[in-house]
């Protein structure tokens, strides 16, 4: 049994979404959330096209786009989030597949059978919302992370060699 960084970096990156959903009125860009956190654009643009396909959040395009959650962070569960991102908790060995020991169901399937449902079961029970609660509280309470100020596009610099023309020109037409 086994949660990868799949499922951990998707419920850490919707639980960043849920605290600042809050609070700003506009949609996080995703680079944000990977900054603060240390993870890959492109691993997170790649699970974040699976939360959208799972309707968990909504995006914008363009200057000023990002993303919102889809819907209010009490309706969204642990399990929808690692769901959404394929992730299987699954204690057996077999997978489901009741074939675990010589093609045969193994003495314990049972036991790893019901760790799994009540694995989901929990899961489905803590939404956004309980998790964005519990870490403001152990935070002693509000907790608020600014977004920073998006910048401006950077203008185009000249290159030293140009730069160098440039100044050559001005003080040609300057005598």
């Amino acid at each position: 049994m086994h949660l990868t960084t799949k499922g951990r970096f998707a419920v850490t990156a919707m639980m960043d979404l849920a605290m600042r959903d809050k609070h700003v009125d506009q949609p996080i860009p995703l680079i944000s959330i990977c900054e603060r956190h240390g993870i890959s654009l492109s691993y997170m643009e790649q699970l974040f096209s699976r939360l959208r396909r799972g309707e968990l959040v909504n995006s914008l395009r363009g200057p000023g786009g990002g993303y919102h959650l889809a819907r209010p962070a009490h309706e969204i569960s642990v399990a929808d989030i690692i769901q959404s991102v394929d992730e299987r908790l699954d204690a057996t060995l077999c997978g489901g597949q009741e074939d675990c020991q010589d093609q045969r169901r193994c003495m314990t399937h049972e036991l790893w059978s019901e760790l799994n449902r009540k694995m989901l079961s929990y899961l489905a029970s803590v939404t956004l919302d309980d998790l964005v609660q519990q870490y403001t509280y152990r935070q002693g309470g509000m907790v608020y992370i600014e977004e920073k100020p998006r910048r401006a596009k950077a203008r185009q610099v000249a290159s030293p060699r140009n730069q160098g023309a440039e100044i050559g020109k001005m003080a040609a037409a300057s005598h």
